[in-house]
């Protein structure tokens, strides 16, 4: 029986040790490296009495950092990775939540976290000997692991400011892992093309699925997607055939017309998610990649990654907007309508989520644990709990399951229920708008559009005219040079809206 993360990666260690494991652009660590140094880092950090407590990760996203994901495990401890480019007393914060007193860093950041972490062990990967070592030192600890044991935190932002710290268990991550390599065939051979921060939850599936099957996880240097055509040329040098992407990244793809300079020569499966996939930037990767499997997935950090998943198998209109689709197996999504029960066709409701990939809850957050990690309404006979993703969907005449929208981004005006994700589709269906955000500011009641194109607003106010109920005109249409992404390379709709109340002010 397998129990941890580490008991699929052994196996992968034993049957192929000479395979790279991670590649980096002039780096790269086969599995035996990986495992040794790996065991080094534990058992270094079992020396000093660093084992089942919380370790935060301050390090750039590399190889480094799966060491340190790995070490951390091999010590019976829960990791949580930290970005290095977030305000510092953000991290502060989460290390506060976490009560972590143990830091794992490089010397690139050792006087940063020495400033600011008086009080907490540091840990230098640089330091720690990475012979070879002797795998009865922490046999023990290994062995105490079992598989509701938990893996990692990951911190989202919260609405009221203060990050949530999602926990995830072992057998969370396997259970996750497993349906999804079904769903899509992955194996040993995969070659991921990493894109997203290892601090955010679709790297689970790159870092894990490399790890449990055995695959290579290529790690695509950030500065690239700033340079699409460098991008494409990068995926094919490292014969990239496995990318799971937010939206966003694809979009810069299609944008700059890239594929008409080079094409992906090995991509074989392209999965995203994260946002909603604008259908006329997908239908051009369609366009110059038919033979590829392209898939929409859906879910939130609180079930480890995502919970549904649909294989393009139609054609979709520009203007049109992608279903989820089913749930992956062993997961159970479903919609309550307002009265908690099962929505029927075309009801909208919340989507729902039970089975083995809903995380813990949050971490020293009892409160908004049980506001969202709830017991099933559905079942009155015994415990069971469903996550409550605050999303609204239904299901479709094919029973595929449609996402509509946050509860946050569905708003009400002149008596209308309003989806502001409907006008995001109607103006991206435009030939020459390559992006755009709806937001909506409650204070004012106004829906203002900011786009990213070479059409003046007068032509995007009449497509939406054109497309849209009277009700649903946004008030106000802003041309921007670019929409702002945050750090997990999403529109940053928080930031839209300050520059919105900065205009007002």
């Amino acid at each position: 029986m397998k129990y941890s993360i580490l008991d699929y990666f052994e196996d992968n260690v034993n049957k192929m040790p000479s395979k790279i494991a991670v590649e980096e652009k002039d780096n790269n660590i086969t599995y035996k490296e990986l495992c040794e140094t790996s065991i080094a880092l534990g058992r270094h950090l079992i020396s000093k009495g660093i084992k089942k407590k919380n370790v935060v990760i301050y390090l750039d996203k590399g190889i480094q950092c799966v060491q340190a994901i790995l070490g951390a495990l091999y010590s019976a401890n829960m990791y949580c990775i930290l970005d290095v480019a977030s305000p510092i007393e953000r991290v502060k914060n989460i290390c506060g939540t976490l009560c972590a007193t143990v830091i794992v860093t490089s010397d690139k950041y050792l006087e940063k976290v020495r400033d600011s972490f008086t009080d907490y062990e540091i840990i230098l990967v640089n330091d720690v000997k990475y012979e070879v070592t002797d795998y009865k030192a922490i046999e023990s600890v290994r062995n105490s692991v079992i598989d509701t044991d938990a893996v990692y935190a990951l911190f989202t932002s919260g609405s009221t400011g203060v990050p949530k710290g999602t926990v995830v268990s072992h057998r969370s991550v396997i259970s996750y892992i497993q349906s999804v390599s079904e769903a899509f065939s992955l194996d040993e051979n995969v070659i991921f093309g990493n894109q997203t921060p290892f601090y955010f939850s679709m790297s689970v599936l790159d870092i894990f699925s490399t790890i449990i099957l055995g695959a290579t996880l290529v790690i695509v240097p950030k500065m690239y997607f700033s340079f699409p055509v460098k991008l494409i040329e990068y995926l094919n040098i490292k014969k990239v055939n496995t990318i799971y992407w937010v939206p966003t990244a694809m979009c810069i793809v299609a944008n700059r017309d890239t594929f008409t300079a080079v094409v992906p020569q090995y991509l074989s499966a392209v999965l995203f998610a994260g946002e909603v996939m604008p259908v006329k930037q997908l239908n051009y990767w369609i366009k110059y990649l038919p033979e590829c499997k392209f898939a929409n997935l859906y879910g939130p950090t609180e079930i480890t990654d995502t919970g549904t998943y649909y294989i393009v198998n139609r054609k979709f209109e520009d203007y049109e907007q992608l279903p989820i689709g089913k749930p992956f197996r062993n997961c159970d999504v479903f919609i309550l309508n307002s009265e908690n029960k099962l929505a029927v066709s075309e009801e909208e409701g919340e989507i729902c989520v039970r089975g083995s990939f809903l995380g813990a809850g949050y971490f020293n957050n009892i409160e908004k644990t049980k506001e969202v990690f709830c017991q099933n309404p559905l079942n009155s006979s015994y415990p069971e709990i469903i996550y409550r993703t605050g999303d609204i969907g239904k299901y479709n005449k094919y029973g595929e399951i449609e996402y509509i929208s946050r509860k946050d981004f569905q708003i009400k005006r002149m008596g209308y229920r309003i989806e502001l994700g409907e006008i995001e589709s109607a103006v991206n269906a435009l030939e020459k708008v390559d992006n755009c955000v709806c937001v909506y500011d409650s204070s004012s009641k106004k829906i203002v559009l900011f786009y990213v194109g070479i059409v003046n607003e007068e032509s995007v106010k009449c497509a939406v005219e054109g497309n849209v109920p009277t009700y649903m005109y946004p008030d106000k249409i802003c041309k921007v040079d670019n929409i702002p992404i945050n750090p997990n390379g999403k529109f940053d709709r928080k930031l839209l809206m300050s520059m919105i109340k900065g205009e007002e002010n």
